[in-house]
């Protein structure tokens, strides 16, 4: 039997500013090596009303090889000067 629900999404969680239970909106907090911590925040208000820590490491893998990838690439010139003539140029 294979593992149907190893990992649960709240579609609406209670919220104490509206007294109610709302709908909330999933935010990613940070990019962890142990996997991704998201916020439930609700969708009338904005409070935070819950959270996740989930066990998948391979968006901080692949954070850590772009950032590593950013950092070798030297950056972009600026543009330089355009230079002033007379007008009608």
């Amino acid at each position: 039997m294979t593992d149907a629900y190893r990992e649960f999404e709240a579609q609406s969680l209670f919220c104490p500013r509206c007294r109610c239970a709302v709908e909330v909106r999933k935010r990613l907090l940070l990019v962890l090596p142990t996997g991704n911590k998201y916020d439930y925040v609700c969708s009338r208000c904005g409070t935070a009303v819950g959270g996740k820590v989930d066990n998948d490491p391979s968006a901080f893998r692949e954070t850590s090889q772009a950032a590593t990838r950013a950092a070798r690439t030297p950056a972009p010139a600026p543009p330089r000067p355009r230079p002033r003539g007379p007008i009608g140029r």
